[in-house]
C-alpha cells in the first residue's frame, strides 16, 4: 500500500485507541469514586438514599 495512507491509518487508530483508553480510566475512577462514596457514608444517610 501507499506509505502515506498507512501512516493515516495507523495515526486514526492510534487516536482511537488513546480515546477508548480514556474512556476506560474514566469509568474505572467514576467506579473508584461511588465505591469511597459508600464506604464514607453513614448508616442514616445510607438508609435516605434507597
Amino acid at each position: 500500500m501507499n506509505a502515506e495512507f498507512d501512516y493515516t491509518v495507523m495515526q486514526y487508530h492510534a487516536a482511537e485507541l488513546r480515546q477508548a483508553a480514556a474512556e476506560q480510566r474514566r469509568a474505572l475512577e467514576a467506579g473508584r469514586t461511588r465505591r469511597a462514596e459508600r464506604r464514607h457514608r453513614s448508616v442514616f444517610a445510607r438508609f435516605l438514599a434507597s
